[in-house]
């Protein structure tokens, strides 16, 4: 029998790729979508449903980390935050949901009980954990597709095929970005 291989990379990556697609997403929308209201929904926005998938992150790096070391970012306000601002916050929340995959993989593949956890409706194994983080992200990723199509302005199909392009998103998370800290947005 070949000995269990260890994953930690692999867990890792998969994080910093979907992490990737979300920055490429952010990047990409075109500004039209960006404060347009969502049908059904008008209180919120392409920016405000971005700006969820952070402000989650750090709550969460709160609950989860917080007692173990890991700093949280700062909340943005989804109703203000720019798009430069909210990449920035982005990557910063996404550091610090690796940390906590980190921190679950240096404790025996769990992230290990905090006081501040008392929703218990996750289970903290690093495979429970990732899995409910990329799952939560590409749901709004797709109510902003949805939203879009509703609104008769659907992405450009670069911009569609792109968010499905991960393993040229993997490439891209595995190197720094461009001068000026992120990639070329989508003409409007």
């Amino acid at each position: 029998m070949s000995p269990v291989p260890d994953l930690r990379e692999a867990i890792l990556d998969a994080w910093r790729t979907n992490c990737r697609v979300t920055d490429y997403l952010v990047e990409q929308l075109p500004t039209r979508l960006w404060n347009a209201p969502v049908p059904g929904v008008p209180r919120r926005t392409g920016r405000t449903i971005l700006a969820h998938l952070h402000n989650a992150r750090s709550r969460w790096i709160r609950t989860l980390g917080q007692e173990h070391g890991i700093g949280r970012p700062a909340l943005v306000d989804p109703r203000a935050v720019t798009r430069r601002a909210l990449l920035a916050a982005l990557r910063r929340s996404g550091r610090g949901i690796e940390a906590l995959l980190e921190l679950g993989l240096e404790h025996g593949g769990r992230v290990p009980p905090s006081k501040a956890y008392v929703w218990r409706n996750l289970p903290l194994d690093v495979g429970h954990v990732l899995t409910y983080f990329v799952a939560h992200e590409a749901h709004h990723r797709g109510q902003i597709v949805l939203a879009a199509r509703q609104l008769g302005q659907r992405l450009p199909p670069t911009v569609m095929n792109g968010v499905w392009q991960w393993t040229q998103r993997a490439r891209e998370a595995a190197r720094p970005l461009p001068a000026g800290g992120r990639a070329r947005r989508s003409s409007d």
